[in-house]
């Protein structure tokens, strides 16, 4: 009797029902990952999630090497090598944590059908989320399309408690064959392009806890009132370890409020209360991805396939190079090339200039953030991104466009986040650091700025753009 563990987006021993299953049933675990870059096809991978991956089934490996077992390699279409993998160890049952992207939802369901024609045992489980898409609906036995009904839906739900991770996990008494993590070639080599993001995060199980215990002691309980400052550690930074599995929602669930009610008593601060319902929007961009399929390629809104979006070059190689002349974009923009991260204000504020001030399609932004961070989430990166753009699930209105120079006043008043990301216009005064364009011949040749030169005046000029915005948005409204 041996089982095949077959890892995904669950790159942890902690609160791994599939793992705990297998530890159950008795008997040697072959532990596997299969790297099958063909089966999400334009969805693959981007450059900032493969060295993430490489970090993290490093960290896995040494974590099971503890345990007595080690984590196999392979490459390839996945059916194709946990295929192989049955006849080369006659392992009798395939065990696995559910994913639910469109293709790996079918994925599932062909393997498990041909596991079963082979009589093989097959269980698959949920590791990544505190409810499954089916399980939560409306009334009417349909899926949620606002999150606030659907997070009174969620949040009345019993949170299970995680399990604690197993100290001994049986291997095969033969080693199997494993490819070398270096043979992938994740990370880059010439040139090395990650030196910020090798210098900010620590992929694995063990950064997951430490950046979990570190947030609830800390910030948790300030969350509500510092969530949108990009120049404060306000938020808890998990992002990447929840999107691969190294830690789980229902850890952060429990860690967070045994924390805030150690602390506090009853009632649950509100900080923590406003956290919880981030890892809700988590839930429900998934709960989107799973009932509505096409959530990465089409508009939820159907009227919004005739936007008339425009094609500018120009303009879009100066967002994604943080030279819009708007500071909190350019910030942002540069936090994300140099870390892999960006604040999730700012990533509100780039992607509503990119649409909205530029009129350049919310999918050419997806696709450019898909490749750029380290938490590429499918289900919560297509969900954000027609949130911004009106044409989602509870999606902001269109006419909602931010201000970039508002948002940045309003939310970096004394201007540390952009100076941080924006050194050459970082010696104008708090009250031009957001508006460089404002300030006067004497002030920029003070702060050793020349407009166009050291620092680009901005692109377009917003109230004209977001009127051209509207516009726009009036004719599909009328078609």
């Amino acid at each position: 009797m041996l089982t095949l563990l077959w890892f995904g987006q669950d790159l942890r021993l902690t609160d791994n029902p599939a793992l705990a299953a297998a530890i159950a049933r008795g008997g040697p675990i072959t532990p596997v990952f299969v790297l099958d870059d063909l089966d999400a096809r334009e969805w693959a991978p981007g450059g900032a999630s493969l060295w993430w991956l490489h970090g993290s089934l490093r960290a896995l490996d040494e974590s099971l090497r503890q345990r007595g077992n080690a984590l196999v390699l392979r490459r390839g279409p996945a059916e194709m090598v946990i295929n192989q993998l049955l006849d080369e160890t006659g392992a009798d049952a395939v065990y696995w944590n559910r994913r639910y992207e469109p293709w790996a939802v079918a994925r599932g369901e062909r393997l498990k059908t041909a596991l079963k024609e082979r009589g093989i045992e097959v269980w698959s489980f949920n590791s990544a989320l505190i409810q499954e898409p089916w399980t939560v609906s409306t009334q009417k036995g349909e899926p949620y399309r606002v999150f606030t009904p659907f997070w009174k839906a969620l949040r009345a739900t019993c949170v299970s408690e995680p399990a604690a991770a197993a100290a001994r996990i049986p291997g095969p008494a033969t080693a199997l064959e494993r490819e070398p993590l270096s043979s992938w070639a994740l990370r880059p080599t010439a040139p090395d392009w990650a030196g910020g993001i090798q210098a900010m995060w620590t992929p694995g199980e063990a950064g997951a806890q430490a950046r979990l215990e570190d947030f609830a002691a800390g910030a948790a309980s300030d969350y509500r009132d510092k969530r949108n400052m990009p120049g404060v550690a306000g938020t808890s930074r998990l992002s990447p370890h929840l999107h691969f599995g190294e830690i789980g929602p229902r850890q952060i669930w429990h860690s967070i409020t045994a924390q805030a009610l150690a602390n506090t008593g009853n009632p649950m601060p509100a900080g923590v209360e406003t956290y919880l319902s981030e890892i809700g929007w988590r839930e429900f961009s998934y709960h989107l991805l799973f009932h509505f399929p096409t959530l990465p390629e089409a508009p939820l809104r159907p009227e919004f396939a005739r936007f008339p979006w425009e094609e500018n070059a120009k303009g879009l190689a100066a967002w994604r190079r943080g030279l819009t002349g708007y500071p909190i974009v350019d910030a942002g923009m540069r936090e994300l090339w140099n870390t892999g991260w960006m604040h999730n204000r700012v990533r509100m504020i780039v992607a509503s200039f990119l649409i909205k001030d530029l009129l350049i399609d919310w999918r050419i932004g997806e696709k450019w953030f898909w490749d750029t961070l380290v938490d590429a989430d499918l289900a919560s990166n297509s969900a954000s991104w027609q949130w911004v753009a009106g044409c989602g699930a509870d999606a902001a209105p269109y006419f909602r466009v931010f201000n970039p120079s508002l948002q940045g006043a309003k939310f970096d008043p004394e201007g540390d986040y952009v100076r941080r990301w924006v050194p050459e216009i970082g010696k104008l005064p708090n009250t031009l650091v957001h508006s460089p364009w404002e300030a006067r011949p004497l002030e920029l040749a003070d702060a050793g700025i020349r407009l166009d030169r050291t620092y680009p005046a901005p692109i377009v000029e917003h109230g004209a753009a977001r009127q051209r915005a509207l516009e726009a948005f009036s004719r599909i409204k009328k078609s």
